[in-house]
C-alpha cells in the first residue's frame, strides 16, 4: 500500500453534521418551502432514530448560518429572504445616518445572452450555455448609489423578464425564491477602490472619476451551487459598507 494511502486518516462526521446534512437536503428537495415550519425536533428525532439534542444541535447550526429561523413559542421556520430579519443580510451598503431601508431598482438593461468563457466557469456552465443579464441602479432615498451588474443561468430562471422585476414589489433575492425556487444562501465577495468611468458616472450622476467601491460577488444556493455572479459599483458619498465578523 503506497505510504500516503495508508497514513491517511479516515475522517468522520459527527452525528448531528451528519443530521444537519439531511435537513440541508430535504430544503433543497423543497420539501420544506422559505416560510413554512418545519417538524419539531421531537418529530425529526424519530424521523432520524437520533436524540433530541442532536437534531437540536444540527437546527442550532442551521438557525446560526440563517437557514432556519427560530420562533419562540411557535417553532422552526424556513428563513426566507422577504423577512425583515433577512432581507439585510446580503445588503451590506448603509446609510451614514439613520436606519437601513431597501433601494428602488432602475432597470437600465435586460438580455439574453450567451455565457461568455469567464462568466460561465464561474457559474459552473458550458461556455455558450444561456445566461440572463441584468444591470440596474440602486436608489436609496431617490439618489442613484449602486450600478449592479448581474449574470444568471438561464435555466433557473425561465420566465423571467424586466417586466416581470419592474413590478414585482419583493427585494430581488426575494422573487427568485419565491417565483423561481432560487434560495441565495452565501456569497464569496471581492472589494476594491475603483474610479467611475463615464458611463458610470453618468448613471450614478456624479463627476467621471469619483471614488467607488467595486464588490464582485459571487452567490451560492444549496449544495454550493454558484446561481449568481455580480459586480456592483458602490457610491459612497453618504453610505458606508458595513460587515460583521464573527
Amino acid at each position: 500500500m503506497p505510504t500516503a494511502a495508508r497514513d491517511r486518516a479516515p475522517t468522520f462526521s459527527p452525528l448531528y453534521r451528519q443530521i444537519k446534512a439531511l435537513i440541508v437536503a430535504s430544503l433543497e428537495a423543497l420539501e420544506w418551502r422559505p416560510g413554512d415550519m418545519i417538524p419539531s425536533e421531537m418529530e425529526l428525532a424519530a424521523r432520524f432514530k437520533v436524540s433530541q439534542g442532536t437534531v437540536r444541535k444540527a437546527i442550532d447550526e442551521l438557525a446560526a448560518e440563517n437557514l432556519l429561523v427560530r420562533r419562540q413559542g411557535k417553532g422552526t421556520f424556513v428563513a426566507s429572504h422577504g423577512e425583515a430579519r433577512t432581507q439585510f443580510r446580503f445588503l451590506r451598503l448603509a446609510p451614514d445616518e439613520g436606519e437601513p431601508s431597501y433601494p428602488e431598482s432602475r432597470i437600465i438593461e435586460f438580455r439574453r445572452q450567451r455565457a461568455a468563457a469567464e462568466v460561465a466557469r464561474v457559474l459552473d456552465l458550458k461556455s455558450g450555455d444561456s445566461v440572463v443579464y441584468l444591470k440596474r441602479v440602486l436608489l436609496f432615498a431617490k439618489r442613484p448609489s449602486v450600478v449592479d451588474e448581474l449574470h444568471l443561468p438561464g435555466g433557473l430562471f425561465r420566465g423571467l423578464t424586466a417586466e416581470r422585476l419592474a413590478e414585482g414589489r419583493a427585494p430581488l433575492y426575494g422573487t427568485f425564491e419565491t417565483d423561481f425556487g432560487v434560495k441565495m444562501i452565501r456569497a464569496d465577495e471581492k472589494i476594491r477602490a475603483v474610479a467611475a468611468d463615464a458611463a458610470v458616472a453618468q448613471l450614478l450622476e456624479v463627476p467621471t472619476g469619483t471614488p467607488l467601491l467595486q464588490v464582485d460577488r459571487v452567490a451560492f444556493s444549496y449544495g454550493e451551487k454558484p446561481v449568481e455572479l455580480r459586480r456592483g459599483l458602490y457610491l459612497t458619498q453618504h453610505h458606508h459598507y458595513r460587515n460583521t465578523l464573527n
